[in-house]
Parts: structure tokens; C-alpha cells; sequence
């Protein structure tokens, strides 16, 4: 596991993460397949819409909260 502080997925931004956005694209993933993108608090809301207009959200969570689906 890497020491480095997981940063925002905004393009450009450096900042820490706080949000975990778990997305999929229905058309290329199944269902229950969950790519994440990483958000500061500045653009958690952006990250989200984005997501969000293409149905591709699924959840917003605190990174700290965040567990990851154990891989099959």
C-alpha cells in the first residue's frame, strides 16, 4: 500500500480527497461492478453532477468510511 495521500480526481486538483464517488457505466460494466472517482470538498458537488445527469452515480461516500467490494 502506498504512504501518499490520495488525491481529488478533478482535473488539475491537488487537493486531499474526502468524498469516494462509486460510479458505473451501465452500458460497459454490470451492475454491480463500482469505479470510483476521488473528490475534495470543492469539487464533490461538481464530480457528482457530472456523474449524476449520466445515471452513472451510485453512491457518495466519506473517504475515511469508504470500504472497498472485496475483488472476486
Amino acid at each position: 500500500m502506498s504512504d501518499e495521500t490520495p488525491i481529488c480526481s478533478a482535473k488539475g486538483c491537488r487537493a486531499d480527497a474526502v468524498w469516494v464517488l462509486a460510479w458505473n457505466n451501465p452500458a460497459i460494466h454490470t451492475p454491480e461492478r463500482r469505479k470510483t472517482w476521488l473528490a475534495c470538498e470543492e469539487h464533490r458537488e461538481h464530480l457528482s453532477q457530472f456523474l449524476g445527469v449520466r445515471g452513472f452515480l451510485k453512491d457518495v461516500v466519506r473517504f475515511a468510511d469508504w470500504q472497498a467490494p472485496e475483488a472476486s
